[in-house]
């Protein structure tokens, strides 16, 4: 990329007209910022008459001196080496052409980087609504994008995403599951409720199981309590993966709080790691040089594609706690849209629960 800017730049000092044909590029599209400074001063110089830039360097020398406040490393000298590092001026749209593509991957990897301190962040009062804020700003940018480098038929990126970095599962992450499992085997009518919520939004894959469990008992119509989720979870095989029977009893019987209450902290939880995992995968492909602009953008907007599934079903696991729409006023039009709560508490607040029910959220180690 520096040689490309090297050679754009060459190609303009050499023929000040072809800066007409890039309306488009902007100063900071260039990489290296004394080349951003350079070109912003010659946006800044009106052209020269040919003729008359033809007869001596005047317009070099103005573009010089305009620059030099900004960018005081510039020389002559450098000005020179860049009319010589360019093979041919003619080529300067080709020159343009990369440098823009590579600023292109620049910005969707520090949006990927947005995205990714964004589901990191435990600070933040929202994260997930943050989260969510960070993926819309980069799927508007990638739309901008498309519309500069259109892409081609089958231009997905061939790069070899590395597995994402993961640490220590948090005791209380695992303590919020075995709550949602416990809750469900005692009130099982919430579980046709909770549709939204499957066993991949689980952090640890045994639970994952038993939720499938739980749900196909309740599907069925079976009764649901320690021992049927115990029966039906050795018939799929799932004590044979080390989960021993004492270990499901017990944790099908210590519920507390409703179960939908704990379900929005687990797919929560889920939303937060999968926008985690979409920002390494675009960061991955950012970092791939081999990777066009073309193919760059169609896997970003998969990627993305991936977290608007789980989305989808983390807004419908909220929707109950949304506040009623104030009614329309006569004459004015309403469009829906979907809710996002402003604080995290919010999210998580658990519908009231039927009779017997509890509707604390604290819960019990």
């Amino acid at each position: 990329m520096y040689y490309a800017e090297q050679a754009l730049l060459g190609a303009l000092l050499l023929e000040p007209a072809l800066l007409a044909d890039l309306q488009q590029l902007e100063a900071d599209a260039f990489s290296n910022a004394s080349h951003g400074e350079l070109f912003s001063a010659m946006l800044r110089v009106p052209a020269p008459d040919p003729v008359r830039h033809q007869a001596g360097p005047f317009w070099v020398n103005a573009v010089l001196e305009t620059a030099l406040p900004d960018a005081p490393g510039l020389t002559v000298s450098y000005l020179h080496t860049l009319i010589s590092a360019c093979p041919h001026a003619r080529h300067a749209p080709a020159y343009a052409a990369m440098v823009q593509a590579e600023h292109a991957r620049r910005t969707i990897h520090l949006h990927s980087e947005h995205l990714a301190r964004a589901s990191a962040n435990t600070a933040l009062p929202d994260r997930a609504t943050a989260v969510l804020a960070r993926a819309d700003t980069l799927e508007r940018h990638l739309a901008e994008l498309s519309g500069r480098f259109p892409s081609h038929p089958g231009s997905l990126p061939r790069t070899t995403v590395p597995p994402a970095p993961t640490g220590d599962t948090e005791e209380e992450v695992l303590d919020e599951e075995r709550m949602l499992l416990a809750s469900a085997a005692v009130w099982p009518s919430a579980i046709n409720e909770m549709r939204w919520l499957t066993a991949d939004d689980f952090t640890l894959s045994a639970h994952g199981a038993l939720w499938q469990v739980l749900n196909s008992l309740s599907h069925r119509g079976d009764p649901v309590d320690p021992i049927t989720v115990l029966w039906e979870a050795q018939h799929r095989g799932i004590l044979a993966s080390g989960l021993a029977p004492d270990e499901v009893i017990a944790l099908m019987s210590a519920p507390a709080a409703s179960p939908e209450h704990w379900g929005r902290r687990v797919i929560e939880r889920a939303l937060l790691a999968r926008a985690a995992e979409v920002a390494h995968r675009i960061g991955a492909y950012t970092d791939d040089p081999a990777t066009t602009v073309h193919q760059l953008i169609t896997g970003s907007r998969r990627a993305l594609a991936d977290l608007t599934a789980i989305r989808t079903r983390w807004h419908r696991a909220i929707a109950p706690l949304a506040a009623p729409a104030p009614e329309a006023r006569a004459g004015v039009s309403t469009r829906a849209g979907p809710h996002r709560p402003s604080t995290t508490a919010a999210a998580v607040r658990p519908l009231s629960p039927p009779a017997g029910r509890p509707q604390t959220g604290a819960h019990h180690r």
